[in-house]
């Protein structure tokens, strides 16, 4: 009886290893299937991730170029109230020489420029005017 039992071991065995292959190849292909699920799922999430990370990019960049044309506007406000400030100095340190050395201003000259034209309009109209005037006509053609 020892042998027999021992012979009907074997079989079982047998099935028992077959059993074990058999789920073993049954999880094998489960496994490779849920790999290629997840990597079905990874290339869709990775589009969308893409996708995503693009239109982040995108208000980031919005956001940095403002904050830079603001920060571009303020310096060229700044800069540009300074170089006034410098001007006027300038302006005032010229102003300052001239008037030491006796130079005329722009005003006193155009004032200047004013009466001599009226002066010139009053003499034309006097009547002692149009007598030297014809006197240096005639001097004139004496000489040619």
């Amino acid at each position: 009886m020892a042998t027999k039992s021992r012979k009907s071991k074997k079989p079982a065995a047998k099935s028992s290893d077959y059993e074990l292959v058999s789920q073993i190849r049954g999880s094998a292909n489960q496994i490779w299937l849920a790999g290629l699920g997840a990597f079905a799922d990874a290339q869709k999430q990775g589009g969308k991730l893409f996708d995503a990370l693009v239109k982040e990019g995108e208000a980031v960049q919005k956001r940095a170029t403002k904050a830079a044309g603001q920060t571009i506007a303020d310096v060229k406000a700044t800069a540009s109230k300074s170089w006034d400030k410098l001007e006027h100095v300038f302006e005032e340190g010229v102003a300052q020489a001239l008037h030491t050395l006796n130079v005329p201003t722009k005003k006193e000259f155009d004032k200047l420029s004013r009466r001599v034209a009226e002066l010139g309009s009053a003499t034309r109209k006097h009547p002692a005017a149009a007598l030297a005037a014809k006197s240096h006509k005639r001097r004139r053609s004496a000489a040619s």
